[in-house]
């Protein structure tokens, strides 16, 4: 009979959309620095009922993963509010690393959710300076400045140190998830930190994500048809745009290939 009075259900959303870091088309990937501001705005809703966050993300920076993750956690306890993350296509690497700062996370069935591990790749150009005539002089204060020189063969010591600081991370990745899932998490016999990723259906079984569907139909199942959901996202500035189309073209050819190298990890 006062239906017609009752109040609508509000809830923030925010969306993460790219590689993590400075990474991506003209370096405009996902960085604490650029979503900051926006994160902040949209927990400091007060009518809002839950912050909800889509991310879409097949990692990049683990520094820069980490920063967003806590803040995330941080201004959920600050402002008290319940943190409802949705995964589109990807959810891998440091984008679930953020993904584990909701209370519950959601996914397709057919999105690709883990790879909970740290890798470090590059080129050797050893032999091709040696082919084309190339000498190459190096001059540093410091015995490991010149680490992982791909211009250089590689040395098992160079290797080891950096094995060592991927395992240190590697810990770090580990510590977050089995802080947010805690005893969701089912093995089953499956190694869940070996850097593996599964399908979204796959994940709900491992105790990986909470459930399955989008942001949409999640929200209107849990709160009503007629929840109002208030959108935040960092819009594209005059200055960005023009700085896009001038870019240098080598520079725009190396940003392209290495944000594609890390989509293409996950069949995209």
């Amino acid at each position: 009979m006062f239906s017609f009075f009752k109040k609508k259900k509000l809830v923030a959303h925010i969306k993460l959309n790219g590689v993590i870091g400075n990474a991506g088309k003209f370096k405009q990937g996902i960085d604490f620095a650029g979503q900051e501001e926006i994160i902040e705005k949209a927990f400091s809703l007060k009518k809002a009922i839950v912050v909800a966050i889509t991310i879409n993300s097949p990692g990049g920076s683990p520094v820069q993963s980490h920063l967003i993750y806590k803040f995330i956690r941080a201004q959920a306890k600050k402002n008290k509010k319940k943190v409802m993350v949705f995964a589109e296509d990807v959810a891998a690497s440091g984008g679930y690393l953020i993904a584990c700062a909701g209370d519950e996370i959601y996914a397709n069935s057919s999105s690709i959710i883990g790879s909970i591990g740290v890798i470090y790749s590059s080129f050797g150009f050893t032999e091709l300076i040696k082919k084309i005539g190339v000498e190459r002089r190096v001059h540093t204060a410091g015995k490991n400045k010149s680490s992982l020189d791909p211009f250089q063969e590689e040395k098992s010591e160079d290797i080891e140190r950096l094995k060592n600081i991927q395992l240190d991370l590697h810990k770090d990745f580990i510590k977050v998830v089995e802080e947010s899932r805690g005893v969701k998490l089912k093995t089953d016999g499956i190694e869940l930190f070996s850097g593996e990723f599964w399908a979204g259906s796959k994940a709900k079984e491992l105790g990986l994500i909470d459930g399955l569907g989008n942001a949409n139909e999640i929200l209107k199942e849990k709160f009503g048809e007629d929840v109002v959901i208030k959108k935040f996202e960092k819009p594209k500035g005059w200055f960005s745009k023009k700085f896009s189309s001038s870019i240098n073209q080598v520079d725009q050819l190396a940003n392209i290939l290495e944000e594609r190298s890390i989509w293409q990890r996950y069949g995209f």
